[in-house]
Parts: structure tokens; C-alpha cells; sequence
């Protein structure tokens, strides 16, 4: 039985930590081995390698030091693994799976190994040195797994920002050419959507404490910019239209009014890329929820920066016609 048990930990082991290098090397496969490898540590190896040496012990007092052993090692590993592959909710399980083996673990173990004579003090240091490894694991992990992809987003946003600075000079109240009277209602639509932009932009900023001055000047002050919550938080809220719902109805209308004008034919059949509106036509997942839900604020942030340029470059591209 022994043989098998340790035999079962080597696969589980090494299927996890082939899991992890596929991770980190972004190799399709890595979330279908993670998920697997800790799901079979946890649910299968766990249980059996704690049986079996509980068997062998003999000893029904340590019944609970058993049970709890196993409930930390399923909180934290599943808190782990959501913090890992993103998903919704990874947040809160690594608030309750740090404190947890402090709160929970180590109080029964020490009660249960109190009682036994001549128990080995090393064996406490160790396990506290265990608990104080593995919380920091997880403290990292609730600090950022996309490092990467956060300094990504700010390096675009800082782009962005720059960008729109400079060609809302050409579409302001100074700009050089009046556009024709045709095209004037149209641009006071593009104004509204770009008024509507920056107004959710400052109300998801406001959600988590941030200014829009930290935001345009310097990204990096910005919190919660790994945050997937709290973009969805402000844009899908439970009002009538919701605010993702409303802006993506206005960018709509933009196209349509550019699809009713000749001369714009070109402009109109690539604005909705630019918009991304069309992206998620073709699947279950609607516009507002495939740009606004479980997405990082830094990104969303970053869309609806993208967004206002796209717009005062529509808007210049018209404003210019004489």
C-alpha cells in the first residue's frame, strides 16, 4: 500500500510541477494539468497517504489533528489554484486561506501534541516554518500572478494618454477646419459617448480610490490594477440600461451613422474593430460582458482609454472636412 501511495505523490508531484513550467511558459495545456494535479493532491493523495498513516498510528486521539490537516491543505491549494487560473472569486479565498492554517491548524496541533510525552519540539519548528513558507507562497500569489501583463497595460495607457492630449487639440473648440453641417450631428454624438466614457472611467476609478490624474499621469499609483472585480462592479451594475450596455448601444449608433454617410463607407467598416464591438458576435458572450467582466481593471481602463482616442479620431477625421 505504501508503494502505491508514494508512487501516486511522484505523479501527482510531477504533474503539478509540469503544470506550473507550462504556466509559466504560457503552453497550451498548463491550466488542464494545475487544475488536474492539484485536484488528485487534494482529493485523492491527501486523504489516502493521511488514512494510512493514521491507520498505522493507531491512535484515535489525533483523529482531528487529521481532519483539519486535510481541510487546510484543501483551502489553501484551492485558493492557490484559483489564484492562479484567474478565476472569479481568488480573492477571497486567499483572505481566508492566509490567516486560515494560523487560526485553525496550528492551535488543534498544538493541543493534540501537547498531550503526547516526549513529543519532538523540531517537529513544531518545522511545522511553523512550513506555515510561515506556504502563507508567504500565497501572500505572492495575492500580490500579482500577471506581473507582466499589468506593466503591459501601463505602458499602453501611458501611450494613450499622450496620444489623446494631442489629438484632442485638433478636434476642440480651436480646431482648424468647421465640419460640414451634415456631419454635425454626429459629432455631437461622438462628444455625448466620449462625455459617457469618461464618466465610467472615473466612476471605476472612484470604486477603488483612485484619481483620474493618478491614472493619466503616473498608472502605477493606481490600485487594484490586477483587481477582476471591480470593473464589472461599476459597468454591469443593476440599473436600466446598465452603463457597458448603454456605451456599447452609443457606439453602435456611431457606426450606424457612419454607414449612412458615402463618403465615410471606409471609416464605417473599420470603426467596429476599433470598438471591438463586433468581436463577441459570433459566441454565447455578450459586448459588455466580454470586455467588462472578470477583466483586469488595468485592461478595462486601458479599453476605454483606447476608446475615447478611437473616438477623437473619428471625430477629427470629420471635423477636418471642409
Amino acid at each position: 500500500m505504501k508503494q502505491k501511495i508514494y508512487i501516486l505523490g511522484i505523479v501527482t508531484v510531477l504533474l503539478i510541477f509540469a503544470g506550473t513550467m507550462f504556466k509559466v511558459n504560457h503552453l497550451p495545456g498548463a491550466g488542464k494539468m494545475l487544475s488536474i494535479g492539484i485536484f488528485t493532491l487534494v482529493i485523492v493523495f491527501l486523504p489516502v497517504a493521511l488514512i494510512n498513516n493514521y491507520r498505522a498510528e493507531g491512535n484515535k486521539r489525533n483523529a482531528l489533528l487529521y481532519v483539519i490537516t486535510w481541510i487546510t491543505c484543501l483551502v489553501m491549494f484551492t485558493a492557490m489554484l484559483f489564484k492562479i487560473m484567474h478565476w472569479p472569486g481568488a480573492g477571497t479565498l486567499l483572505l481566508i486561506s492566509l490567516p486560515f492554517p494560523f487560526v485553525v491548524f496550528l492551535p488543534v496541533y498544538l493541543i493534540v501534541t501537547s498531550k503526547i510525552e516526549n513529543y519532538n519540539i523540531y517537529n513544531t519548528v518545522f511545522i511553523l516554518f512550513l506555515l510561515a513558507s506556504i502563507s508567504i507562497f500565497s501572500a505572492l500569489l495575492a500580490l500579482n500572478v500577471s506581473k507582466n501583463r499589468i506593466n503591459d497595460s501601463l505602458v499602453l495607457a501611458d501611450q494613450y494618454n499622450s496620444f489623446e492630449k494631442s489629438i484632442t487639440k485638433l478636434t476642440g473648440a480651436d480646431a482648424p477646419f468647421k465640419s460640414a453641417e451634415k456631419h454635425s450631428s454626429l459629432i455631437n454624438k461622438i462628444d455625448e459617448t466620449l462625455a459617457f466614457v469618461n464618466e465610467c472611467q472615473n466612476s471605476i476609478l472612484r470604486k477603488t480610490g483612485t484619481t483620474e490624474a493618478e491614472w493619466t499621469t503616473d498608472p502605477i499609483l493606481s490600485r487594484y490594477l490586477d483587481s477582476r472585480e471591480a470593473a464589472g462592479a461599476v459597468m454591469l451594475q443593476s440599473q436600466d440600461p446598465a452603463p457597458a450596455d448603454r456605451l456599447g448601444e452609443d457606439l453602435k449608433s456611431i457606426v450606424s451613422e457612419l454607414e449612412k454617410m458615402p463618403e465615410c463607407e471606409d471609416l464605417a467598416k473599420l470603426v467596429p474593430l476599433l470598438f471591438e464591438i463586433r468581436e463577441f458576435d459570433d459566441s454565447d458572450i455578450q459586448w459588455s460582458e466580454g470586455i467588462f467582466a472578470g477583466n483586469y481593471l488595468s485592461w478595462v481602463l486601458v479599453y476605454l482609454d483606447a476608446l475615447e482616442v478611437n473616438l477623437h479620431v473619428i471625430k477629427s477625421s470629420l471635423v477636418m472636412c471642409k
